[in-house]
């Protein structure tokens, strides 16, 4: 097999909202997570595109919505990216966390574990679903760190994505497409659910398959994933990858400059695209100091000279965290 440049993990994954002013109250208040843009759509700028992240923005951390106009609920099914996990640091953080969803009244499933690590499965008011996966004795590519000014303790907060789930109706078909052609590997079996590692693995490279025959087929809208991103060092990776996907006919987007990232996107399984995402430039930038990212609504280079229209077909809401203070939150028994 030609070796290509790595993929080091998981970069983004992006996914579908009923409502912008939401999902912002309940990353920011609920899941301490840092608002670290808020932008627009590139292909589509009547449509918000909000990126939650820890501290900084680092990759492999950051969450991020569209709330396209009109779109439909999500339906479940097969083929389908399932759920999104984030990591925090170990044990005693799923416990904390537990506490927490109690608290807030977020629906979970309780504390299971998941190849060998404790687990959260959870889901948000569009019943988005989504995992806290425990880094206790994790190895692999590191997290990010906490948002230090967000209510969740430092000791106890999100610090990066975990396993993607991926439901499939046609397992041996998917597990071509991640190790023929993503250069995966598949690292254990659990039941009905496949575990696969990509760059030096771990819990923010890894991908988790089910296979589901006897679910419809999922259809895409607010509470869905859009995609998923996988995480490349530079412009170069990119290019090979591209050359890579011509070379096995898969229609790809080629080269796409979304300016925080350079982009690649691809579908190698049917109804569910990948993306591959550049670690940089990053989101501190000519816009926004570290001190406020996400307070303002940013645009991309070739999109500022549309400023006046984008802010005129955009409902408002304000972001403003740099003036607040919030108090870390401790759940006593």
């Amino acid at each position: 097999m030609k070796q290509l440049a790595t993929l080091k993990g998981i970069h983004h994954v992006t996914a579908i909202t009923s409502s912008s002013p939401k999902i912002y109250d309940f990353y920011t208040n609920i899941l301490g997570m840092r608002l670290v843009k808020k932008n627009v759509n590139q292909d589509d700028i009547r449509t918000y595109h909000l990126f939650f992240a820890d501290d900084k923005g680092n990759p492999g951390t950051d969450m991020t919505f569209f709330d396209f106009k009109g779109i439909g609920k999500h339906i479940e099914g097969t083929n389908d990216i399932a759920r999104t996990a984030f990591r925090v640091p170990n044990d005693l953080a799923i416990y904390y966390w537990l506490k927490r969803f109690d608290h807030y009244q977020v629906e979970h499933d309780g504390i299971t574990e998941l190849f060998g690590h404790k687990v959260i499965l959870f889901s948000d008011f569009d019943d988005q679903r989504y995992a806290l996966i425990s880094d206790e004795k994790n190895t692999g590519i590191a997290a990010g760190e906490p948002w230090h000014k967000g209510p969740v303790p430092d000791e106890y907060a999100i610090v990066g994505l975990g396993p993607i789930f991926l439901r499939v109706a046609n397992y041996r078909m998917m597990k071509e497409a991640l190790v023929d052609i993503m250069q995966m590997r598949e690292i254990d079996q659990r039941d009905d659910l496949h575990l696969f590692y990509m760059g030096t693995g771990g819990n923010g490279a890894s991908v988790i398959v089910e296979e589901t025959r006897d679910l419809p087929q999922s259809r895409q809208g607010y509470g869905g994933v859009h995609h998923v991103a996988f995480r490349v060092e530079n412009r170069d990776a990119i290019d090979q990858w591209t050359m890579h996907f011509e070379e096995l006919g898969y229609p790809n987007s080629g080269f796409v400059d979304r300016f925080y990232f350079k982009s690649l996107y691809v579908r190698v399984y049917p109804n569910i695209l990948f993306e591959l995402a550049t670690e940089g430039p990053g989101f501190i930038d000519d816009e926004e100091p570290y001190e406020t990212l996400g307070e303002k609504l940013t645009l991309p280079p070739h999109l500022r000279h549309r400023r006046d229209y984008v802010e005129s077909v955009l409902p408002p809401f304000d972001t403003t965290r740099s003036n607040k203070v919030f108090k870390k939150e401790y759940f006593n028994d």
